[in-house]
């Protein structure tokens, strides 16, 4: 009993084996049951497994409200939000990796739902590094601040549009340093295939299977740089911040079926979360110099929801003619 109540990371280690405890269910669920084997998987049961992690979610919020305080509850539904729609563009990209890596249908659900351990680990090592920086060094907040006012600034004025997957320096460098073969071998991440240098051995060959699901993991480091610091600058909690993007990511992971056939309907989206991120950056300096301490967690979550869902109703209406991307 003495282990579980103790404190890590300034929580109680009870509530992070909760947390725990309901991600493994919910991934054992997923994949032992609901995607047991591979298939294509439809908008409808995207939709559907996308719920199922939402409510997860949403519901795992309402408990940190009640047992850990109404602040840290609006600090989680805040930092899943901005988790969540800054996320969008990694939908984006996840689907130019498939394309490029011919990825069939089938397979999409095993690299996206392998990646989410990778997310699992390295969420928790940028988090766990950002955390205590920030409690050694409590400047390294107004960097934090810098960074996502400057992403959000550049976001509103450099387009990102026809980025090309195949051009990329990562994919090539990944390339370089292992052998992959032409095509994909079932659902196998690795085979074995003959050395034609030595007759009778084999030699160790990854799929395009699995250099998708290193691009995917990369990628996401790369998001979370800007992501990470957006949390970061809502609370400092490590245990707000990692649940919070951890649900926010095992959602929208199970929602690309879903949204990749329509990403196109979402073009304007990108301008209200510019606004987002230097919103949240400048909230930093604004807690500190003008709110005597820091901005409350009401108007946070107020403001940001305003923002995403003000750009989510302008690129709908401005998309509604577009015959390519029903919704």
């Amino acid at each position: 009993m003495d282990m579980l109540t103790a404190m890590w990371l300034g929580t109680p280690a009870w509530t992070w084996l909760v947390f725990l405890t309901i991600v493994v269910a919910l991934l054992a669920f997923d994949l032992g049951v609901l995607n047991k084997k591979d298939h294509v998987i439809g908008v409808k049961e995207s939709l559907k497994l996308s719920a199922l992690y939402l409510t997860a979610g949403l519901a795992f919020g309402l408990w940190v409200w009640f047992e850990l305080g109404s602040e840290k509850g609006l600090h989680f539904y805040t930092g899943f939000l901005i988790e969540k729609s800054l996320s969008l563009d990694n939908i984006f990209v996840i689907s130019l990796i498939f394309a490029t890596l011919a990825i069939p249908p089938a397979y999409q659900h095993r690299v996206l739902f392998w990646g989410i351990l990778g997310v699992i680990v390295t969420r928790g090592i940028m988090i766990g590094a950002g955390s205590a920086l920030v409690s050694n060094y409590y400047w390294t907040l107004y960097i934090f601040g810098a960074i996502l006012v400057i992403t959000g600034i550049r976001m509103l004025f450099v387009s990102t549009s026809g980025e090309d997957i195949r051009d990329s320096a990562l994919l090539a460098w990944l390339k370089r340093r292992m052998r992959v073969t032409e095509s994909c071998h079932g659902n196998a991440f690795l085979v074995r295939r003959p050395d034609p240098a030595r007759p009778g051995k084999t030699l160790l060959f990854a799929t395009p299977l699995f250099l998708a699901l290193c691009m995917v993991e990369l990628t996401d480091v790369v998001f979370a740089v800007d992501s990470v610091p957006a949390i970061f600058a809502i609370t400092s909690d490590p245990f707000v911040v990692y649940t919070s993007n951890i649900f926010a990511v095992l959602g929208l992971r199970a929602l690309y079926f879903a949204l990749a056939a329509m990403m196109a309907r979402f073009t304007y989206l990108k301008y209200s979360l510019a606004v987002v991120l230097v919103f949240i950056g400048s909230k930093i300096f604004l807690g500190d110099f003008v709110f005597d301490g820091k901005v409350p967690a009401g108007l946070s979550l107020s403001v940001t929801a305003l923002l995403i869902l003000s750009g989510v109703a302008y690129s709908l209406w401005r998309t509604r003619g577009n015959a390519q991307a029903p919704i």
